[in-house]
C-alpha cells in the first residue's frame, strides 16, 4: 500500500497530492535536497528500466519527471512493503496528469493548476494494478503468535497455507460464519492463513498443539464411510502436505469441507459489499444496465502520452524513426520518397517484420500471415502520398485489416435479444457456456449473471457440469452470494441442480422447463470443460445443443492460451451438429496478458465468430464488452 503520492513542480508547489499515512515532510525535502540539488550519487536500479529509488528512515521514494511541463511525480511506501507496480503507477500517472492538465500547464504565467477533478483516474489505477499484483497491505504479520513450541515441535514445518482457487471466490466451505467470502474481492493466500489462526488446529500451529487445541478427533469427512468400512480393509487416511510431500498421518486435520455451510440450514452469510455500478458500467436513458469497455479514456490518455514521449525520444536517438518494434518497418524504407508506386518486392521485408510483430502479440501464425496478406493487397500498387510516410501507411492499412477482422456484423445487445425473445414466446431466453478445463467458464456465467441481475431480470442458473468434483457446490456458493447482491436491485436468482453422474443434456432441458414454469426470463446453462481434440467428450455436445436449444452459446477461453486458440475455435464450433455453432466468445484473463491481446484476433480469424465480452478479474464486476479501437492500439503498440 502507498503511504504518500506527490505531484510537485519544480518551483517546489505541491499540485496534487493523495496521503494514505503519515510521511514526514522532511522525507520529500530530503530528496529534493539529495538528489536535485545537491546530486548525490543514487544505488544502481534493481532491474533494467526501474525507477531510480531513494530511501529515507524506513520510506522507499521512487520518482519520475515531467520536464516539458516542470512536474515531479514521486511516491513513498515502507521499505519493508515490495511493490512491484509503483514504477507502472508513476509512469501512468504521469501520463493521465500531463494528458489531462497539460494545456494548463503550458500556459505561460500560470501559477493555479485545478486538478481537483484526478482523484478517481488515481484511485482507478491504483485499483487495477494492485488487483493484478495481489499486493498485500504493510504490516500484517501472518505468523500466528504462539507458533514457537518445544524442542520437539519446533523444527516441524507447519501446513502451508491452501493455495488461491482459480475460480471467482473461494468456494471450500468454512463452519465459521465470519469467514464468508467477499464477493466483490477474490481470496487470497493471506486472508486464508488469518482464518486458519482463528480456529483451533489451523494451518499456522504446530501438530501438537492442534492436538491440544482440538481435544478429540476431527469428524470423518462423511458419516457414511465408517459405517460402510470392509473388513479388512483400512479406511482413507488424513495426510498433511509440507514442502517435500506428503507427511505423515495426521487423524486431526480435517480435509473434507463439502459440508457444512454449503447445505441448506447452514448458517447464515455475512453481509455482502455492495459492488458500485458506476466502476463497471452506467444505466442508458431507457433505465438499462451497460458494461464500460476497458476504459476507453483512460486508455487513450495514457497511449497517447507513450507514444509521444516514444517519439520525442526515438527522433532525438535515431533521426526521426519510430521507436517501437513497428520501427524497423519503417527503417526498410529509408530510400523510398513519396510518390513511389509500391511493389510487391519493396513491401516484402516490412511485411514479415510486421508478421513478427504479430506472433509477438500473441497472434496465431496462421492469422498473422492472412493480415498480412490482407496489407499486402491493399497496398501493392498504391501510390505513395508525398507528405506521408510509408510507416504510417502499413500502420493505417494493418489497422484496418484488424478492425475488419474484429468488428461484428450483427448485434451482440445481449440485453435486446433477451427481451425480444421474451416478448415473442413463452419459453425463457437460455444461454449456455462451453470450453476446454480451467479457462473459467463457471466464473464468467456468474458474471453475466450478476450483469442480468443489475437490469432486473430473474436468472435460473443450471449446474450442468456433473462431471468436476465442486462444480455443483462452487455455483451454489455464486448463487448464494448473487442473490444476496440481487437484493439491493430487485433481480432474482436461483440454482437447478440435481447432482453429479447425471446426463447434462437432460439437466439443461430441465432447466429449461423449470424456468418456464416458476416464470424466470433467462437460463445460464454451465457445462463441464472438455478437451478439444477428444473426439468421445465433444461428440455429446450435439445431444446438448438439441435438447436443451439454446438461444445463444459462448465459448470461453483464455487471453493467453497462444496458437492453440485456433484448433479449440474450430473444433467447438464445429461440435454442437448440423446448422448449429458458436454465437460468441468470451475471452478470460485478459488482464494477465497486457498488450499481448492477439487470442481475440486468432479466434475471430478462425470462425468469423465476434468477441461478447472480456473477462478482466476475479471479481463479478469485472466484465467489459469488446472495445475494437482500444484492442486495435494495443496490438499494434
Amino acid at each position: 500500500m502507498l503511504d504518500s503520492f506527490e505531484i510537485v513542480t519544480t518551483a517546489g508547489v505541491v499540485l496534487w497530492s493523495r496521503t494514505q499515512a503519515s510521511v514526514g515532510a522532511h522525507v520529500i525535502n530530503s530528496l529534493i535536497r539529495d538528489v536535485f540539488i545537491e546530486e548525490r550519487t543514487l544505488p544502481p536500479a534493481d532491474h533494467r528500466g526501474a525507477k531510480p529509488t531513494y530511501r529515507k528512515e524506513g520510506c522507499t521514494v521512487k520518482w519520475t519527471q515531467a520536464k516539458d511541463v516542470g512536474l515531479l511525480f514521486v511516491a513513498v511506501y515502507q521499505s519493508l512493503v515490495h511493490l512491484t507496480w509503483v514504477d507502472t503507477l508513476l509512469d501512468n500517472v504521469r501520463a493521465l496528469f500531463v494528458g489531462l492538465y497539460g494545456d494548463q500547464l503550458r500556459t505561460k504565467l500560470s501559477s493555479v493548476v485545478d486538478c481537483d477533478t484526478f482523484g478517481p483516474y488515481f484511485d482507478r489505477q491504483v485499483q487495477e494494478l494492485e488487483g493484478q499484483t495481489g499486493s498485500r497491505a504493510p504490516g500484517r504479520d501472518l505468523t500466528p503468535p504462539d507458533s514457537s513450541t518445544d524442542g520437539d515441535s519446533a523444527d516441524e514445518t507447519a501446513a502451508p497455507p491452501p493455495p488461491p482457487p482459480r475460480a471467482l471466490l473461494d468456494t471450500s466451505a468454512d463452519s465459521t460464519p465470519s469467514q464468508t467470502p467477499n464477493p466483490s474481492r477474490p481470496a487470497t493466500p493471506a486472508s486464508r492463513v488469518l482464518a486458519a489462526r482463528a480456529r483451533p488446529g489451523g494451518a499456522g500451529m504446530s501438530r501438537r498443539d492442534r492436538k491440544k487445541a482440538s481435544g478429540s478427533p476431527a469428524p470423518a469427512s462423511s458419516g457414511d464411510e465408517a459405517a460402510t468400512k470392509r473388513k479388512g480393509k483400512s479406511a482413507k487416511k488424513n495426510r498433511t502436505w509440507g514442502e517435500l510431500g506428503a507427511e505423515e498421518d495426521d487423524g486431526d486435520v480435517v480435509l473434507d469441507y463439502s459440508q457444512s455451510d454449503l447445505r441448506d440450514g447452514g448458517p447464515e452469510p455475512e453481509q455482502l459489499d455492495e459492488i458500485h455500478q458506476d466502476t463497471w458500467g452506467r444505466r442508458t436513458n431507457r433505465g438499462e444496465f451497460v458494461l464500460k469497455d476497458l476504459d476507453e479514456e483512460m486508455d487513450a490518455i495514457i497511449q497517447e502520452q507513450h507514444a509521444n514521449t516514444d517519439r520525442a525520444a526515438a527522433t532525438a536517438a535515431a533521426g526521426g524513426i519510430v521507436g517501437s518494434s513497428l520501427g524497423v518497418i519503417g527503417g526498410y524504407f529509408r530510400s523510398v520518397v513519396g510518390g513511389k508506386t509500391l511493389t510487391k518486392e519493396d513491401l516484402a521485408k516490412s511485411l514479415k517484420s510486421m508478421e513478427e510483430h504479430l506472433l509477438r502479440k500473441n497472434v496465431a501464425r496462421e492469422a498473422a500471415v492472412r493480415l498480412c496478406e490482407s496489407v499486402e493487397r491493399d497496398l501493392v500498387g498504391m501510390k505513395t502520398p508525398s507528405f506521408t510516410t510509408i510507416e504510417s501507411t502499413l500502420r493505417t492499412s494493418m489497422e484496418k485489416a484488424l478492425t475488419r477482422i474484429l468488428t461484428p456484423t450483427s448485434s451482440l445487445d445481449l440485453l435486446r435479444e433477451i427481451a425480444a425473445v421474451n416478448a415473442a414466446r413463452p419459453r425463457p431466453y437460455v444461454l449456455s457456456i462451453v470450453g476446454v478445463n480451467g479457462v473459467g467458464k463457471s466464473t464468467n456465467l456468474s458474471k453475466i449473471a450478476f450483469f442480468l441481475l443489475q437490469n432486473r431480470h430473474r436468472v435460473l442458473i443450471a449446474a450442468a457440469d456433473t462431471f468436476r468434483s465442486g462444480a455443483v457446490e462452487q455455483l451454489r456458493v455464486h448463487v448464494r452470494n448473487l442473490a444476496e447482491l440481487s437484493r439491493r436491485e430487485g433481480g432474482h436468482v436461483e440454482l437447478f441442480e440435481k447432482g453429479y453422474g447425471k446426463d447434462a443434456a437432460n439437466i439443461a432441458a430441465d432447466a429449461v422447463l423449470h424456468a418456464q414454469k416458476h416464470g424466470f426470463g433467462v437460463v445460464l446453462v454451465d457445462t463441464a470443460g472438455r478437451r478439444h481434440n477428444d473426439a468421445r467428450l465433444m461428440s455429446s455436445l450435439a445431444k446438448f445443443a438439441k435438447l436443451a436449444d439454446p438461444d445463444k452459446i459462448l465459448m470461453v477461453a483464455e487471453a493467453l492460451v497462444g496458437s492453440d486458440s485456433v484448433a479449440q475455435a474450430r473444433n467447438f464450433n464445429a461440435s454442437f451438429g448440423p446448422g448449429r455453432q458458436l454465437d460468441g466468445f468470451i475471452i478470460s484473463k485478459t488482464d494477465t496478458v497486457g498488450d499481448m491481446v492477439g487470442t481475440l484476433v486468432s479466434m475471430v480469424h478462425a470462425t468469423a465468430i465476434p468477441v461478447v465480452f472480456l473477462g478482466t478479474g476475479q471479481h463479478y464486476s469485472d466484465l467489459r464488452s469488446l472495445n475494437v479501437g482500444v484492442i486495435t492500439r494495443l496490438l499494434m503498440s
